[in-house]
């Protein structure tokens, strides 16, 4: 086991970034047209660094497995994006969100990088502005602002419901403007297939062309993965059912360790499974927890009515109602940060006060926030004595411009009107927090190989507080990856360009298609969804919201003889030299079986409870998660050694100098 070096700057926290960009090397903006970078992933992240490293003069190839960089996942981000401008004139800093951003993790983020994060955060949202982010303003005309769990200041930036939509489209722009300059080439429809490596650095990748079949090598100086979370390993989850872990895990087996594989983030607010035929969750933004209040019945006999039909939520009196987060967390109340909300959510259903048939949703109830701005609504266009009815009326076009269209999706959804009776909600696979390590440069173990936003684990711990994803996927695309990637390419401005005919790219593009023919011709007698399925349970039941030892270990065994069963008896049906999506299917959720085995492993391995990883064994006398700072303040990285269930384990300490280590608390 070694000991990592995160490369932090000297110096204080406030000085580290700017003395770190005033050392670090650059490059000569006549030799960047010589350097070529390669960019896999065109979300938030890889979108935004595709777009500004084309900007400053390098050859950029950007792949993504969409049919454009549109449709990355990025778009799906709703409620917002923080940054600490302080608008609201409510006490906010960027000393502030920086504590907010690690105390919400659970401590166990790097305070170097969680810093530098919220540094540049104001920056963002000047950039987008400027590429015509069309952000809510307020009255006077100011950008708006509303708040999220886990804070008790409104720092959100947001485009109603269409947030991340909305800064895709403004990092797409950006990258359409050096598409059309010829600094990009745009390589839709391909997804890589292996990272390669020459003389230790990485080099290029190999794609398949998802169109064609066709297997590519491409080769450049660096390559940056910018593709995303891994939260399908449960198969169901909140992500698009094209997200996986493919790049990032290709990386990993070339060399690049695996941090904190076991974080994963559970949202406590989407629409509940209906049933097992479905393939993905739908996620109900978090900006929802501002007006809403989460309740349950106090009585199981009115439970038991609600589940049979014989009453319903809007007939319960209020005294009759469990408002359990306002009554446990009173300080954040509903805002509490989203593995406290979710652990909240499970105990009550666990408890049997779950309000649906399956037992499994809670109630995010509107009601008040409709009376409480119709009143005010009424009283400033001067309307006295206005009727319940119309107070309701008011008060239901104002959350509609707040949040309308989440209104209306949840209504298509489920066919209930959310404005009349309340939402029903459960906690479900959301973001994730581990990724392939990387140090204050965002570069991996592999030399020339960098990892930005949900793909790497740098900045969110074990818990990511929410609208910090778009923020964390663009700072690190527009803001600090164009600076600390001339500190490598520096040294590159001689190599020339890199040959696509050497050993390496020739070996890693027989060993993809030996990959693929393996799996058409095993001609098994199960579907990929069948293994798919099957994993999503084992991880969902012991390395979902609780985990123990006895599970874990339950889980390792379980999943490693399912990978044995996938390679005997998957069926991928269709031809390698075309269209197919089976086949795409198939790598994806073989990879998933090995990530599985790995994040069961670290989760086992790490005997404290934290954020989204919470062990049974370890709790407070209320129920809530107690880290275990002596043994475990540190980064698990996991090497590669051929089995995952054998991984080696690396570590790098993590050192609290500006923020006092101590149990979190919401109350």
């Amino acid at each position: 086991m070694s000991i990592l070096d995160s490369k932090i700057p000297e110096g204080p926290i406030k000085e580290k970034w700017t003395n770190h960009k005033n050392n670090i090397n650059v490059v000569n903006p006549a030799n960047k047209r010589h350097i070529d970078v390669i960019v896999v992933g065109t979300g938030l992240a890889g979108g935004a660094a595709a777009a500004s490293l084309a900007e400053m003069g390098y050859n950029v190839k950007a792949f993504c497995f969409q049919d454009s960089p549109r449709r990355a996942h990025s778009i799906a981000a709703q409620g917002g994006i923080n940054a600490a401008k302080n608008y609201q004139n409510d006490g906010d800093s960027t000393y502030r969100l920086f504590y907010d951003t690690v105390k919400g993790g659970d401590y166990r983020a790097r305070e170097a990088n969680v810093y530098r994060l919220a540094e540049v955060s104001a920056n963002i949202i000047d950039q987008c502005v400027a590429q015509g982010v069309p952000f809510a303003r307020d009255y006077g005309g100011l950008l708006d602002n509303r708040s999220f769990g886990g804070v008790l200041v409104s720092r959100t930036f947001y485009a109603k419901g269409q947030t991340g939509q909305q800064l895709l489209l403004g990092a797409y722009s950006a990258m359409s403007r050096q598409i059309g300059k010829g600094k990009i080439e745009m390589l839709n429809r391909h997804e890589m297939l292996d990272l390669v490596l020459v003389d230790g650095k990485a080099r290029g990748i190999i794609a398949r062309n998802l169109i064609t079949g066709e297997i590519e090598r491409h080769s450049a100086h660096a390559v940056v993965l910018g593709t995303g979370g891994y939260g399908n390993v449960f198969f169901l989850s909140t992500n698009a059912m094209g997200s996986n872990v493919t790049a990032a895990w290709k990386a990993h087996k070339k060399g690049a360790y695996f941090a904190n594989p076991c974080f994963t983030q559970i949202h406590p607010t989407c629409i509940p499974r209906s049933g097992d035929y479905q393939s993905k969750l739908t996620l109900m933004s978090e900006s929802l927890r501002n007006d809403g209040r989460i309740w349950v019945p106090k009585k199981k006999e009115d439970v038991i009515a609600i589940r049979e039909g014989r009453l319903r939520a809007v007939d319960l009196k209020e005294e009759d109602r469990d408002y359990y987060l306002e009554r446990r967390y009173p300080a954040f109340g509903n805002l509490v940060p989203r593995d406290v909300a979710s652990r909240a959510a499970k105990e009550r259903c666990d408890a049997g006060f779950g309000v649906n048939e399956t037992g499994e949703a809670v109630y995010l109830d509107f009601a008040a926030a409709i009376m409480r701005y119709g009143t005010e609504k009424a009283t400033v266009d001067g309307i006295h004595n206005a009727s319940e009815t119309m107070i309701r009326e008011l008060g239901e076009k104002v959350i509609e411009a707040k949040y309308g269209n989440l209104f209306q999706m949840y209504e298509k959804i489920t066919d209930d009107d959310p404005y009349k009776t309340p939402m029903m909600i459960y906690p479900a696979v959301h973001y994730t927090m581990g990724g392939i390590w990387v140090d204050y440069n965002l570069m991996t173990t592999i030399p020339g190989c960098y990892a930005a936003g949900e793909a790497n684990f740098s900045d969110h711990g074990a818990n990511r507080l929410g609208a910090s994803a778009l923020m964390q996927g663009l700072a690190d695309g527009y803001f600090v990856l164009p600076y600390t990637i001339g500190d490598y390419l520096a040294n590159e401005i001689r190599t020339g360009k890199i040959s696509t005919d050497l050993p390496e790219f020739i070996e890693a593009e027989r060993a993809v298609k030996d990959r693929i023919s393996t799996l058409l011709e095993n001609k098994g007698s199960k579907t990929v969804d069948h293994f798919h399925k099957r994993l999503g349970k084992i991880m969902w039941d012991n390395v979902g919201m609780a985990r123990n030892e006895e599970g874990l270990k339950k889980a390792i065994a379980e999943i490693k003889a399912l990978r044995e069963e996938f390679w005997k008896d998957v069926f991928v049906p269709g031809k390698a030299n075309g269209l197919n999506p089976e086949l795409e299917k198939a790598g994806r959720v073989a990879d998933f079986i090995e990530l599985g085995e790995l994040m069961a492993l670290d989760a086992l391995s790490r005997s404290e409870s934290c954020g989204g990883h919470f062990r049974d064994e370890s709790r407070t006398d209320e129920g809530e998660a107690l880290r275990d700072d002596e043994n475990f303040a540190f980064v698990s990285a996991w090497e590669w050694t051929g089995d995952p269930s054998k991984a080696a384990l690396h570590k790098e300490a993590l050192e609290f100098n500006d923020i006092e280590l101590k149990q979190r608390s919401y109350k």
